[in-house]
């Protein structure tokens, strides 16, 4: 599969996972045979997957994402976002990994930092 390709099946995932409140319905759409999770917090398989999301967002029913940036190489497509959890919220900035086999995601990786009040410097995180 093309990256351009790989970088859609990616932010289709995150858009109806999260956006939508349709995990399972991502599974169905994005997810492969098998998916290895990497966040701590999280157990493998796609079903874990759901059950994580649902719970998330059942305490955090305005959970948005927001992806900013798309970056694919052969079969990794990183994302960075912006995921907040309601209306005041600064947010969390979120560094996503994903490994596709076959235009399916099988693998994630995510490395997570709260966006902060203040900053040393006048760049934002995004």
């Amino acid at each position: 599969m093309s990256t351009e390709h790989n970088k859609k099946v990616v932010v289709g995932y995150l858009e109806t996972a999260l956006n939508a409140k349709r995990p399972a319905d991502a599974v169905t759409a994005y997810v492969g045979p098998r998916y290895i999770q990497h966040n701590p917090q999280a157990p493998d398989g796609p079903e874990a997957f759901v059950a994580f999301v649902e719970g998330f967002t059942g305490q955090f029913p305005d959970t948005r994402i927001e992806v900013k940036r798309v970056v694919a190489e052969g079969d990794l497509v990183v994302t960075h976002s912006l995921l907040t959890v309601g209306d005041g919220d600064r947010g969390t900035a979120a560094v996503d990994i994903f490994r596709l086999e076959d235009g399916r995601i099988v693998e994630h990786w995510d490395v997570l930092q709260p966006v902060p009040e203040t900053a040393a410097n006048d760049n934002t995180m995004f």
